[in-house]
Protein backbone atom coordinates (compact mmCIF):
# COMPACT_ATOMS: atom_id res chain seq x y z
CA UNK A 1 0.00 0.00 0.00
CA UNK A 2 2.82 2.40 0.82
CA UNK A 3 4.25 1.98 -2.65
CA UNK A 4 1.12 3.71 -3.98
CA UNK A 5 2.15 6.85 -2.07
CA UNK A 6 5.50 7.22 -3.88
CA UNK A 7 3.97 9.09 -6.86
CA UNK A 8 2.40 11.58 -4.44
CA UNK A 9 5.73 12.31 -2.79
CA UNK A 10 7.51 12.65 -6.15
CA UNK A 11 4.78 14.96 -7.45
CA UNK A 12 4.85 17.29 -4.44
CA UNK A 13 8.65 17.38 -4.56
CA UNK A 14 8.66 18.44 -8.21
CA UNK A 15 5.96 21.03 -7.51
CA UNK A 16 7.95 22.35 -4.56
CA UNK A 17 11.07 22.62 -6.74
CA UNK A 18 9.06 24.42 -9.40
CA UNK A 19 7.70 26.97 -6.93
CA UNK A 20 11.09 27.36 -5.22
CA UNK A 21 12.74 28.10 -8.58
CA UNK A 22 10.13 30.81 -9.16
CA UNK A 23 10.86 32.23 -5.68
CA UNK A 24 7.39 31.33 -4.37
CA UNK A 25 8.66 30.04 -1.04
CA UNK A 26 5.26 29.82 0.66
CA UNK A 27 3.88 27.60 -2.11
CA UNK A 28 7.04 25.48 -2.05
CA UNK A 29 6.74 24.93 1.69
CA UNK A 30 3.04 24.20 1.34
CA UNK A 31 3.83 21.50 -1.21
CA UNK A 32 6.45 19.98 1.07
CA UNK A 33 4.05 19.94 4.02
CA UNK A 34 1.03 18.63 2.09
CA UNK A 35 1.82 14.90 2.47
CA UNK A 36 1.54 15.38 6.24
CA UNK A 37 -2.21 15.55 5.63
CA UNK A 38 -2.12 11.81 5.03
CA UNK A 39 -1.33 11.29 8.70
CA UNK A 40 -4.83 12.47 9.57
CA UNK A 41 -6.44 9.55 7.68
CA UNK A 42 -9.58 11.58 7.12
CA UNK A 43 -11.53 12.07 3.92
CA UNK A 44 -11.14 15.87 3.97
CA UNK A 45 -7.35 15.60 4.26
CA UNK A 46 -7.09 13.18 1.39
CA UNK A 47 -9.48 15.27 -0.71
CA UNK A 48 -7.34 18.36 -0.03
CA UNK A 49 -4.15 16.59 -1.12
CA UNK A 50 -5.87 15.15 -4.17
CA UNK A 51 -7.16 18.59 -5.17
CA UNK A 52 -3.71 20.07 -4.68
CA UNK A 53 -2.19 17.46 -7.00
CA UNK A 54 -4.78 18.06 -9.70
CA UNK A 55 -4.31 21.83 -9.47
CA UNK A 56 -0.55 21.18 -9.54
CA UNK A 57 -0.99 19.30 -12.81
CA UNK A 58 -2.81 22.31 -14.22
CA UNK A 59 0.10 24.49 -13.08
CA UNK A 60 2.46 22.30 -15.10
CA UNK A 61 0.26 22.70 -18.17
CA UNK A 62 0.17 26.48 -17.67
CA UNK A 63 3.94 26.55 -17.31
CA UNK A 64 4.30 24.49 -20.49
CA UNK A 65 2.28 26.99 -22.51
CA UNK A 66 4.13 29.91 -20.95
CA UNK A 67 7.57 28.50 -21.80
CA UNK A 68 6.37 27.41 -25.25
CA UNK A 69 5.30 30.96 -26.08
CA UNK A 70 8.72 32.31 -25.13
CA UNK A 71 10.56 29.66 -27.12
CA UNK A 72 8.40 30.15 -30.21
CA UNK A 73 9.02 33.90 -30.02
CA UNK A 74 12.77 33.28 -29.80
CA UNK A 75 12.63 30.77 -32.66
CA UNK A 76 13.86 27.92 -30.46
CA UNK A 77 12.68 24.32 -30.39
CA UNK A 78 9.93 23.73 -27.83
CA UNK A 79 8.67 20.22 -28.61
CA UNK A 80 10.98 18.31 -26.25
CA UNK A 81 10.31 20.76 -23.40
CA UNK A 82 6.56 20.41 -23.96
CA UNK A 83 6.75 16.61 -23.96
CA UNK A 84 8.69 16.58 -20.70
CA UNK A 85 6.50 19.08 -18.87
CA UNK A 86 3.27 17.53 -20.12
CA UNK A 87 4.60 14.16 -18.95
CA UNK A 88 5.20 15.67 -15.51
CA UNK A 89 1.69 17.13 -15.61
CA UNK A 90 0.22 13.74 -16.48
CA UNK A 91 2.21 12.03 -13.72
CA UNK A 92 1.04 14.62 -11.18
CA UNK A 93 -2.57 14.24 -12.33
CA UNK A 94 -2.39 10.45 -12.07
CA UNK A 95 -0.88 10.81 -8.59
CA UNK A 96 -4.03 12.61 -7.56
CA UNK A 97 -6.22 9.96 -9.14
CA UNK A 98 -4.51 7.18 -7.16
CA UNK A 99 -6.69 8.11 -4.20
CA UNK A 100 -9.67 6.78 -6.15
CA UNK A 101 -8.30 3.24 -5.89
CA UNK A 102 -10.32 1.06 -3.49
CA UNK A 103 -7.27 0.24 -1.34
CA UNK A 104 -6.42 3.89 -0.69
CA UNK A 105 -10.09 4.85 -0.35
CA UNK A 106 -10.52 2.32 2.44
CA UNK A 107 -7.28 3.25 4.18
CA UNK A 108 -8.01 6.99 4.16
CA UNK A 109 -11.70 6.64 5.03
CA UNK A 110 -13.02 7.99 1.74
CA UNK A 111 -16.60 7.03 0.99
Amino acid sequence: MRILLIPTFLSVLTLAAHFFRNEQIVLALTCLAAPMLLLARRAWATWTLQTMLIVGALEWVRTTFQIQAVRVEEGRDWHRMAAILLGVAGFTFLSGLLYSLPLLRRHYCIR
